[in-house]
């Protein structure tokens, strides 16, 4: 992990797009802003954390749902359409 001190309206570059500008302090909460190409996504741990469990979440498979995409399969194979 690289540490860095940053002062007020100080800027911090990451690789050849990204620039994270350091906005405003109040007491012990900090304010960023971060300037990076439209196909990067930025968000904050706790929603980064929540999509990635929703991700997982779609992503399983019942196995109900196999047996059915198995047999609908089969079904155009033999020229029916079993449901």
């Amino acid at each position: 992990m690289l540490i860095l001190t940053r002062k007020l309206g100080e800027r911090i570059t990451v690789g050849e797009d990204i620039v994270i500008s350091l906005l405003d302090i109040k007491g012990s909460q900090v304010k960023l802003g971060i300037e990076a190409p439209r196909h990067i996504s930025i968000h904050r741990q706790e929603i980064y954390e929540r999509i990635r469990q929703e991700n997982l979440k779609s992503s399983e498979v019942l196995a109900a749902d196999l047996s059915k995409a198995v047999s609908f399969v089969q079904g155009c194979k033999s020229g029916g359409k079993e449901i």
